[in-house]
């Protein structure tokens, strides 16, 4: 798979995300991304309980381990690649989570 060159927003190289839990769709720490991410996971935020509990009541628990993909489960101030039409769906709904920018993915 190739990736798309590593540009944050402001045009410069893409910072680390998180890796504690990994994240990313090539599960780099980065929110880097390729045609093959259909769910567009270029957006780092910083989570909240309230997007956590937003995201589980809208189909998509990030905070429950899942123990066979090594998934422990997201928390309160951990970041993480999200899927950029899900943060414009909570935007939509004043859920979104704050963005880190330096980290997230043009």
């Amino acid at each position: 798979m190739d990736m798309d060159k590593s540009v944050n927003v402001y045009g410069e190289t893409l910072e680390v995300c998180c890796e504690n839990p990994i994240t990313g769709f090539y599960r780099d720490g980065k929110c880097n991304t390729n045609k093959n991410d259909l769910g567009s996971h270029t957006v780092c935020i910083k989570v909240t309980k309230e997007f956590l509990e937003y995201s589980r009541f809208r189909g998509n628990d990030l905070s429950t381990p899942i123990p066979e993909f090594d998934f422990k489960g997201l928390k309160p101030g951990d970041s993480w690649c999200l899927c950029a039409l899900r943060w414009l769906e909570a935007e939509e709904n004043n859920m979104a989570p704050r963005i880190h920018l330096q980290r997230t993915h043009i």
